[in-house]
């Protein structure tokens, strides 16, 4: 349900934090439903996360000259909760909500065979790699 482990042991019938940390090590099979319920726990907070970015009821509010203003302290914990929620799921499944790194190269690249090249060549490269 996205419940934090923190919270769900606050419950006064669940174990303690650490008795589950100690059953993680202890038992694999807990060990690998518990990194699945993590998985899902990331499902829910996208879920979420579309659900705060779509609830726009208390953005706005009517001041006392009858003008509409935005509330900016409503707009900013939204904003907070989409980014938090952003940040763990990318935490809990990077290969899916994780940032996309793509690198790209441009040019092009001589490769020769160190037999091929004379020996002032292989002491201008070797000089270089000294310098650096």
């Amino acid at each position: 349900s996205g419940k934090s482990l923190r919270a769900i042991c606050a419950r006064d019938d669940m174990p303690a934090v650490i008795t589950v940390m100690s059953w993680l090590r202890k038992h694999p099979e807990f060990a690998a439903q518990y990194a699945r319920a993590r998985e899902e726990q990331a499902e829910t907070y996208a879920d979420e996360i579309v659900a705060i970015a779509d609830d726009g009821r208390n953005d706005t509010y009517i001041d006392e000259n009858g003008n509409e203003r935005v509330n900016q302290d409503v707009v900013a914990r939204s904003r907070l909760r989409v980014e938090a929620r952003k940040w763990v799921a990318s935490k809990l499944k990077p290969k899916k909500y994780g940032e996309k790194i793509q690198t790209e190269v441009s040019g092009s690249m001589e490769v020769r065979s160190a037999t091929e090249l004379t020996d002032d060549q292989l002491a201008a490269i070797a000089l270089q790699q000294t310098e650096k």
